[in-house]
């Protein structure tokens, strides 16, 4: 069954088909210049003054003058309406923006944060006197933006903060604390979250120099050094009665739904790292001889380079999937009557599952491409002299960012188990299914269609049974309390992530075979193959591990025969499919998928 506008968690129970899946390879005429605009500066503005954004303390003035020249191609405003001067492109091209903006290290961080939690919270929430003040402004860049939402005592639990907000007359005033606040440096604009009346978390607008506002020194950070991050204190902040944002006690609706967007963005961005981070290890694989020869024809190498490879491109797949699936849903949302704006926020939101499984994906497959990157440079990559020094400490925050990959795991299931008590998303009563059959006795006839992926399709189906018979089974043991049960939800996270990235890679490779052959895509199909033979081994390991939690005697014998046989794929020689693969990067020099 397919269905191009499958609900935000119906990945689960419903097939989406190749057709209708959107794919890299789609990418129009525009957004290919779009990027190839925004590569070229890129590469001539920002990547060859690497070493002095990360001595940014040194150099404050350089990110957001580099903004401003940025500014001058439409990239900061590339989302806003054209009302506020922006050039309100559809969001398959922010993601295609993204990837290519995350290429930058510290510099995508400083963009990302002002254009996605510094600028949409006005966008989504602002009165039109507060849009009209400041969107043109954080389009063209004339105004920078910051977001302060962490506190020394509130992190992941961001509604816990002790920052106040009291009115007095006409005027609200704020006294508080916040940390960790990326941009803090040079923002024009500050969104503030504090408390109204002890317990109403709500978002204000501060402006740069505001009395009672002042920041702390530049904090010296593990990575992301050219990124500005301060400490912002508020001290009896008086603004006006205006400046509000959003309703008072709402402000966790800003704060949540400007996450999904940020989580999906993340992912985008990282994964342009992960592209480049290979870019940089190829090249250095040939270039470095050892024994006479490239350490290239290495077979340790070779491998290291294939999975660094398979990882992205099956992160890829996933990426634009639900890129298409937001894109989809917005066009909904408009036809109904919606504007682009409230459609994209409603979109983002329907999609919260996806995004944090993104987030933890693009997160872990970067900071594994970079850890080999330096392993393939050796001594050398140990070196601040060579780029891979500064990815690898670069890449940590983004397990952090967003929300921590531990929260965005126990979110993902968490919404999907709410989904289903809703009555949005029918989870038990296939689980259910998968209880009575367990009890029928397995059929080995099954020969195939002959189709290049009829295996990993059949593998992916499969597996979606795995992760709800043990989900089905873990909420009737636990029911209310299953989200005190932080490992299982774990487990069940890892399931759901490698399930759902699984089945993106062989959408997307379907989808290519079907518009270019089997002959012209057995790169894409040894990836494929690679990537759900070891998504099988992990979907099975996390679910035994879940299931040896809770499940007892017969049940659990029952049940862990029922994950084996959900997980089950044929024996598949991955050393000579990764050395195929390897073979063809190393011949491009290049990630070139």
């Amino acid at each position: 069954m397919s269905n191009i506008n499958l609900k935000g968690g119906e990945f689960l129970v419903k097939e989406q088909s190749a057709e209708n899946t959107f794919i890299p390879e789609q990418i129009n005429e525009e957004q290919r210049m779009f990027r190839d605009m925004t590569r070229d500066f890129l590469e001539r503005e920002v990547q060859p003054l690497r070493e002095k954004i990360d001595k940014q303390i040194e150099n404050p003035d350089l990110i957001p003058n580099l903004m401003e020249k940025i500014s001058e191609l439409g990239i900061l405003g590339a989302a806003l309406p054209e009302e506020y001067e922006g050039m309100a492109v559809d969001f398959n091209t922010e993601s295609v923006l993204s990837e290519e903006l995350g290429k930058t290290q510290s510099f995508s961080v400083a963009l990302a944060a002002h254009m996605g939690i510094g600028t949409l919270p006005i966008l989504y929430y602002g009165t039109d006197e507060q849009k009209k003040k400041y969107l043109a402004g954080l389009g063209n860049g004339s105004i920078k933006a910051a977001y302060c939402l962490t506190e020394p005592d509130s992190g992941s639990d961001a509604l816990a903060a002790k920052s106040k907000a009291v009115l007095d007359g006409d005027e609200w005033v704020l006294n508080g604390a916040k940390m960790w606040i990326t941009n803090a440096g040079f923002a024009d604009l500050f969104t503030v979250f504090a408390q109204v009346d002890g317990d109403k978390f709500t978002g204000f607008l501060v402006e740069k120099g505001t009395p009672g506002l002042s920041l702390g020194d530049e904090e010296v950070k593990l990575g992301i050094k050219g990124s500005s991050t301060r400490q912002v204190f508020l001290d009896n902040v008086r603004i006006p009665k205006d400046n509000l944002l959003g309703e008072i006690g709402k402000g966790h609706k800003i704060a949540f739904n400007v996450l999904n967007i940020g989580r999906y963005k993340l992912c985008a961005m990282v994964m342009g790292g992960s592209k480049k981070s290979i870019d940089v290890a190829i090249n250095y694989a040939n270039e470095r001889h050892q024994f006479g020869v490239p350490i290239s024809s290495f077979g340790a190498i070779q491998h290291k380079i294939a999975e660094m490879a398979i990882k992205t491109y099956a992160t890829d797949s996933a990426t634009y999937r639900v890129s298409g699936l937001i894109t989809e849903k917005i066009a909904e949302l408009v036809a109904e009557g919606k504007s682009k704006v409230e459609g994209k926020l409603i979109a983002a939101e329907e999609y919260s599952i996806e995004c944090a499984i993104l987030k933890i994906l693009g997160s872990e497959t970067l900071d594994y491409v970079v850890d080999e990157a330096v392993q393939i440079f050796g001594g050398t990559g140990y070196s601040e002299e060579f780029p891979v020094a500064s990815m690898y400490r670069d890449a940590r925050i983004n397990r952090i960012f967003e929300g921590t990959n531990e929260i965005n795991r126990m979110l993902a299931v968490g919404q999907l188990m709410k989904k289903a008590l809703k009555g949005e998303l029918d989870l038990m009563g296939p689980a259910m299914k998968i209880q009575e059959e367990l009890m029928e006795i397995p059929d080995f006839g099954d020969e195939g269609d002959g189709s290049a992926l009829y295996e990993e399709k059949k593998a992916v189906r499969q597996a979606k049974k795995a992760i709800l018979m043990a989900a089905g089974a873990a909420a009737q043991k636990y029911m209310m309390e299953l989200e005190k049960q932080q490992e299982i939800l774990m487990n069940l996270a890892d399931m759901a992530i490698d399930v759902f990235t699984a089945e993106s890679t062989v959408l997307r490779t379907e989808k290519l075979i079907a518009q270019q052959g089997e002959e012209a895509t057995i790169n894409q199909i040894a990836m494929t193959k690679c990537y759900v033979n070891d998504a099988m081994e992990r979907t099975y390991l996390a679910g035994k591990h879940a299931l040896a939690a809770f499940a007892k005697d017969d049940m659990l014998v029952m049940m862990h025969m029922g994950v084996k046989r959900f997980t089950k794929y044929p024996m598949t020689d991955t050393i000579s499919l990764r050395k195929q693969v390897a073979e063809a990067l190393i011949k491009e020099n290049k990630y070139c998928f």
